[in-house]
């Protein structure tokens, strides 16, 4: 089940963001060729002669259109386009794997969450009336981190309680290393962005130099186009270490979160196997 949730996270955010890719891309050739066209227009037609004695009075407001303000998506596919394919992809590739990793672990340990309190008074009821073996079919028949500790601490009731706290402890560093997988991905990803983006940068930097080179002139708009197109890559990587960085701090506050349940879960279990123990 969660292999599938992570497949189906990362098939549907990869296919939005390469859809997205493929429509500005063609947006950009349709405005190109929209414009060699009408320049071509405007090269073989030639405007007719005005009467002289005639005075032609037009509204401007007829005329003058107000140009619909971009939105938001418009201006990323822009900047997108603009910061070239060879930067901006990686940097892209890195959101949508990240995000899809993160996706996945906070389904994982949404699901992994448990009513301790609840657990916990079902375990004391099961032990009154049914004994160890009660205990454990209640801890069975429920999923999470805390009830799988449980189960392994009621396994080694037998053999005394300090087994069982080993056992406990033993066991919960490995649920521990479950609820943290993946996250080394996140944190991997949130510095490679950012590193990409000054990587895209300091080229960009060194082909508007050597831009700046062969036109043997200091053009203001040769400088201007390079450096924009340089930071881009910058803007895009900070952008995308920014959102991962979020989703990994509510990852990690998550898991401490879980944890905390764990080992407070586990404290009350032993207590209340010895007082089982004392009243047998």
């Amino acid at each position: 089940m969660k292999k599938l949730l992570a497949i189906l996270a990362i098939t549907g955010i990869m296919t939005f963001g390469f859809s997205t890719f493929t429509v500005a891309q063609d947006a950009a050739d349709a405005d190109t060729t929209t414009v060699d066209a009408q320049a071509d227009t405007s090269t073989v037609s030639e405007p007719a002669p005005e009467p002289a004695a005639s005075t032609i009075t037009v509204d401007e407001s007829a005329v003058v259109e107000e140009e619909a303000p971009e939105s938001f998506q418009q201006i990323i596919k822009t900047k997108f386009i603009e910061g070239g394919v060879e930067w901006m992809g990686p940097v892209l590739v890195c959101l949508i794997i990240g995000l899809a990793i993160a996706i996945e672990r906070i389904i994982t340990l949404n699901m992994a969450t448990t009513n301790t309190k609840k657990l916990l008074a079902k375990v004391e009821d099961a032990l009154a009336t049914g004994g160890v073996e009660g205990a454990k079919e209640v801890t069975k028949n429920t999923r999470g981190p805390v009830a799988s500790i449980f189960t392994q601490g009621l396994m080694r009731m037998s053999e005394g309680i300090e087994m069982v706290e080993k056992s406990i402890i033993s066991y919960g560093s490995v649920e521990m290393g479950r609820l943290e997988r993946g996250l080394v991905w996140v944190s991997l990803f949130i510095a490679l962005a950012p590193m990409l983006g000054f990587t895209g940068t300091v080229i960009g930097m060194i082909s508007a130099f050597d831009a700046i080179e062969a036109a043997g002139d200091i053009s203001p708009q040769i400088v201007a186009n390079g450096i924009k197109t340089a930071l881009l890559t910058t803007v895009a990587g900070l952008f995308v270490g920014i959102i991962l960085q979020v989703f990994y701090n509510y990852l990690v506050s998550k898991i401490d979160g879980l944890v905390n349940q764990m080992e407070d879960a586990s404290i009350t279990l032993v207590d209340m196997l010895v007082k089982h123990n004392l009243s047998k």
